[in-house]
């Protein structure tokens, strides 16, 4: 599974176009977009409502508790709209520690309703099951739900019906609603199900004596599901978190993963960080992100993937060429550091994969020694002693500093070093630990003994170069970790 959040227009407009006609809902969805970019007098000729409703105006970018942010226009005429956007739209906003522009807007018409009309209910994905939670209290001032809500779990091969919905969650709600209640949640069960979301927040749920509105939404999908429900989802799209743009390298990888076996992510943490990371393996991209935090790293880590699933030479290529093309642009006074990482492979041709990176450090060489760019690299599996005899070799024709390491040292011991924590031991002579072992032609994938020692990594204090700029290890009680960071393929 992985859960992706989707914007309140996507949401809305799916729930009204596949949920169960019996549901109750009385209200089609009605909106209108506003960017930066909008025409106003060609929005009102395909939005004439505009000028006859009151109005509703809030920003769709995934941003949680817009009420309370002050984030919401509610009943206003399409002048009011105007004036309520002028000092918002395109403007920077602070929500928590994110920083971000708003520009995407919906609006949507008034609904009249008192509080007592406010409903909350969400429905989320577990192992277990599917919890549905229902609070006859809704609106922003709705509090701790988790606590205070009626909650039913639904297991995995179970159905929901409208007398299960009345007796566990209904128990506080008006007799005079319950049964529109139950039928609306019911409906709304079945359309989560059905188009595999993951979660699926309504608050405030209305209804009045016309039936029900569904005002805010918020939902997540499994994306891994989008071959099923490719015909109802269409062509959906899966906006950044609030604070973080969307960047073409990330959709340009992204179309590479699409078109490949193999698994190819990027995403951009921060362009303007120090700290590059190229790592193979999906477990191993979670490992090597979260050493980087704990050591002291975090605010400086600039991207987060991974690359794994036996990829060719090409596409490694071109998946290395994206990053140091990104890491190339803007100038660090500490100059930079990318790890290239991973585990030991159990399929992965190493050799390949590293020549595929090789190709785009000498396209890169001059950029990368202009922003002084040092590599680390560990990598093992299949034909690693060629994969790093190579690495070794271009960091000697093009005069990049590139640390060179196989199975003798610990995956994450190049963070250390990469961060000044550790020193970074001499490199012993090229034939002393490295050999040109390649794939067979019957295509056996075991590993050959490695040449190396294990004194080259346990080298004596004397034997050492010590690390450019040492720094005290940071505790890592006081360092955020990025354990929400997910790569979900093998190396």
């Amino acid at each position: 599974m992985s859960a992706k959040a989707i914007s309140e227009q996507t949401g809305k407009e799916l729930l009204y176009k596949y949920i169960c006609t019996t549901s109750a809902i009385q209200n089609r969805f009605k909106y209108a977009r506003v960017t930066p970019d909008t025409d106003w007098a060609h929005l009102l000729q395909d939005h004439p409502w505009l000028l006859s409703q009151s109005l509703v105006v809030k920003p769709d970018q995934l941003i949680k508790r817009r009420g309370k942010l002050g984030l919401v226009g509610v009943n206003l005429s399409l002048d009011g709209v105007k004036s309520w956007l002028k000092p918002r739209l395109g403007h920077e906003a602070t929500v928590g520690k994110a920083k971000g522009f708003l520009k995407n807007f919906l609006i949507e018409p008034f609904v009249p309703h008192s509080q007592a009309e406010e409903f909350y209910v969400c429905i989320y994905a577990t192992r277990e099951g599917d919890y549905v939670l229902f609070h006859h209290e809704g609106g922003v001032d709705v509090g701790d739900v988790d606590a205070k809500a009626q909650k039913l779990l639904v297991g995995v091969d179970e159905k929901l019906n409208t007398e299960d919905i009345k007796r566990h969650l209904l128990v506080h709600a008006p007799e005079d609603k319950k049964e529109v209640l139950a039928s609306f949640i019911s409906g709304l069960f079945n359309f989560y199900e059905d188009l595999y979301f993951t979660y699926l927040e309504i608050n405030p749920l209305v209804v009045t004596k016309d039936g029900v509105y569904i005002l805010d939404l918020a939902a997540k999908v499994d994306a891994t599901a989008d071959y099923i429900c490719k015909v109802k989802w269409g062509d959906i799209e899966f906006p950044p978190p609030f604070g973080r743009e969307a960047y073409p390298e990330e959709a340009y990888i992204a179309d590479l993963d699409a078109k490949s076996g193999a698994s190819l992510k990027l995403t951009l943490l921060n362009p303007k960080g120090r700290i590059w990371t190229m790592v193979a393996g999906g477990g191993a991209s979670v490992v090597y992100s979260d050493t980087i935090c704990d050591l002291g790293g975090v605010n400086e880590l600039a991207n987060y993937g991974e690359y794994s699933g036996a990829p060719s030479e090409q596409q490694t290529y071109d998946y290395a060429k994206t990053i140091l093309s990104l890491m190339t642009r803007e100038k660090h006074p500490e100059g930079k550091i990318l790890i290239i990482g991973g585990s030991i492979a159990n399929f992965t041709n190493v050799a390949a994969t590293f020549k595929g990176i090789v190709r785009a450090i000498r396209d890169y060489q001059g950029p990368l020694k202009e922003h002084e760019v040092t590599i680390f690299v560990r990598r093992g599996g299949p034909n690693y002693q060629e994969g790093l005899r190579v690495m070794g070799e271009v960091g000697k024709t093009t005069g990049i500093p590139i640390h060179v390491f196989g199975t003798e040292t610990h995956m994450t011991a190049i963070v250390g070093m990469a961060l000044g924590h550790r020193p970074i031991p001499n490199q012993p002579p090229t034939a002393a630990h490295t050999a040109n072992f390649l794939l067979n032609a019957s295509g056996s994938t075991s590993t050959p003994a490695p040449s190396r020692t294990a004194s080259f990594s346990e080298s004596r204090a004397d034997e050492v170069a010590p690390a450019k700029k040492a720094k005290p290890a940071m505790p890592q009680d006081s360092v955020p970790s990025p354990r929400s960071l997910q790569g979900h393929s093998g190396s």
